[in-house]
């Protein structure tokens, strides 16, 4: 039995939303971080002329095979801590969903822990960075969150997780 009274299940385009602004907050860190890279091999430039929609073999030959998976790397460790720090912390969510009013619960309505969390995003965000199939996944993932009946996405089933949305009154309420 969930233990938030009448709970608010966060739907799809609400969740898409908070999905993007996390995308922006994590494409900061991310052109930081491949910025001093470059820099730090001595070829700043290698970054500056890159263009949206280059092709695959252009940012292979600007930045070489090493690099490229430094920042793969990079960019799997800090979107594995990004949405697991934050989803088990006593925001229950990452700026995206704090934004928005949602949260991360388990099926009590209570706060994640850190392993939960991770596996949450090891169950679902870390799949879509597998090449073909993680778009297939990605898409099935987003028809569950819309179409299940707790708005639950396969990474929320795995995990055993909800997002939900707050109360009016932004306090979450729980049943005795």
């Amino acid at each position: 039995m969930l233990g938030v009274a009448n709970p608010r299940y966060a739907g799809f385009w609400l969740r898409a939303l908070a999905a993007i602004v996390d995308l922006i907050v994590l494409a900061i860190g991310l052109a930081v971080f491949v910025s001093f890279l470059a820099v730090a091999e001595g070829r700043p430039l290698a970054f500056l002329d890159l263009r949206p929609g280059e092709s695959p073999s252009a940012v292979l030959s600007a930045f070489g095979r090493p690099s490229l998976f430094i920042i793969l790397c990079f960019f799997v460790l800090s979107g594995w801590l990004y949405f697991s720090l934050l989803e088990s912390s006593s925001w229950q969510g990452t700026v995206g969903k704090k934004l928005l009013g949602l949260y991360v619960a388990d099926a009590q309505g209570d706060r994640v822990t850190f392993a939960r969390a991770t596996g949450r995003f090891f169950g679902g965000r870390f799949l879509v960075h597998i090449p073909y199939c993680g778009i297939l996944y990605f898409s099935v993932d987003c028809i569950c969150a819309g179409l299940t009946k707790r708005k639950q996405a396969i990474h929320d089933l795995v995990a055993g997780c909800l997002v939900l949305r707050k109360t009016e009154t932004g306090v979450l309420v729980h049943e005795e």
